[in-house]
């Protein structure tokens, strides 16, 4: 609550939430904040910033559920909801809580329905669907969202099968990934939408990326050798890659909080910094 505040109050965005039940470890005995509720309450306490799940996990609510959840705290929130869904990923949740976790194609064929399900009841009045996972009859829901188009987000990198969802189905769409990595994904995302007819400006990017922000260039080079999902150096490396990920046709760069410092006053003291570097170099 506090971050998300400082968020709003200090010119951030949004503020999003992940959707998971454990951490993803042997030991998966640490607290880990369910999403939907968090996101609810967030919506009440926290103005102006759009709030967003980054992303549910298809696989641990039946569509229908999940569309009326995010009706509802699209309705609390006074219209600021972004609804972010993945097929799911994290295998120890399934197995520990009994959840079916089917193969990559199998997820993957689960998400393209719910897709199609969630869509379809946030916009219609009554929606049917006769599909090989999901089944609904003249549903209804009731109230619907505060927007008439609750932006559907679709995370993950996949070619082959992930891309093509969200060409089809996503107001905006989401990975971790470098400027290079996103430029390469970003074509491949172009070229889903032109085989369906779909202009590809009509889908919002963005990426996901640690960050670190240090003069120490010993500290820096251990961050980059974490792997490519980063954002680090001083403060005009760390500008020059945010204009690089603007320049490649990101529209939002989403930073995770849990690797700023463990404190929350350290956590505010790189969100500010981060923040002031980021307004200097785009403006």
């Amino acid at each position: 609550m506090a971050l998300a505040r400082h968020a709003e109050e200090s010119g951030w965005d949004s503020v999003w939430f992940a959707d998971h039940f454990m951490p993803n470890a042997d030991d998966n005995s640490g607290p880990t904040a369910e999403c939907w509720t968090t996101l609810a309450g967030l919506a009440v306490s926290v103005p102006r910033v759009r709030l967003g799940s980054l992303v549910v996990g298809n696989t641990y609510r039946h569509p229908a559920v999940l569309a009326k959840m995010a009706a509802n705290v699209d309705i609390l929130s006074g219209g600021r909801l972004v609804l972010g869904l993945g097929a799911g990923w994290q295998e120890n949740e399934h197995a520990a809580y009994g959840i079916e976790f089917s193969t990559v194609a199998g997820r993957l064929r689960r998400l393209e329905e719910a897709c199609q399900v969630v869509n379809g009841l946030l916009r219609q009045e009554r929606t049917d669907f006769n599909g090989k996972h999901y089944t609904l009859i003249n549903a209804p829901l009731a109230p619907k969202p505060a927007q008439a188009r609750v932006p559907l987000l679709i995370g993950g990198g996949g070619e082959q099968k992930t891309l093509r969802i969200a060409a089809r189905y996503a107001d905006e769409w989401n990975v971790w990934g470098t400027p290079e990595f996103l430029r390469q994904k970003m074509s491949v995302l172009d070229q889903r939408c032109e085989e369906i007819g779909r202009n590809p400006q009509e889908i919002q990017r963005s990426a996901n990326a640690m960050l670190t922000i240090s003069d120490d260039a010993a500290r820096v080079e251990r961050a980059k050798a974490a792997g490519p999902r980063v954002i680090a150096g001083n403060a005009e490396q760390v500008a020059e890659q945010l204009r690089d990920y603007a320049e490649s046709g990101v529209d939002e760069v989403i930073i995770p909080d849990f690797n700023l410092g463990r404190e929350r006053a350290a956590k505010i003291e790189t969100m500010d910094q981060f923040r002031e570097i980021a307004a200097k170099a785009l403006g």
